[in-house]
């Protein structure tokens, strides 16, 4: 098997390694710095569901409701958007997935395009 050297930004390695990870599902709240995460997404030729979801809290259970029919499943946001989405965060933590899932939280260090500078580490 051949391999071939590319290079490519943190978003587009998100998007890259989601579709070879087997990703049927992904969905996002467009934020820089995450919005990237599912437009490169969609571009890959495959069978990735992609859904803009109206916040982050739908964006997550987008996902949730993914893994928990047990697809693998990918939901982005960008940092503060994890905050809204805390509530069905924390549901997850005791109810669990049946297929894979992925939150991506795209921080933004030194406040580039947000309001505030957090650290979801």
């Amino acid at each position: 098997m051949s391999q071939t050297r590319r290079l490519l930004s943190g978003n587009e390695a998100i998007a890259y390694a989601a579709h070879k990870a087997g990703c049927k599902t992904a969905s996002a709240y467009p934020g820089t710095p995450s919005t990237e995460i599912l437009e490169n997404i969609a571009k890959i030729k495959g069978s990735i569901y992609c859904e803009w979801s109206v916040n982050e809290k739908v964006a997550l259970e987008v996902a949730v409701g993914a893994s928990l029919a047990g697809a693998r499943a990918l939901a982005a946001m960008k940092h503060v958007g994890l905050n809204v989405a805390s509530d069905a965060l924390m549901t997850l933590a005791y109810t669990g997935t049946n297929g894979g899932l992925v939150i991506v939280s795209a921080d933004d260090p030194g406040m580039h395009s947000s309001q505030n500078e957090q650290d979801n580490r």
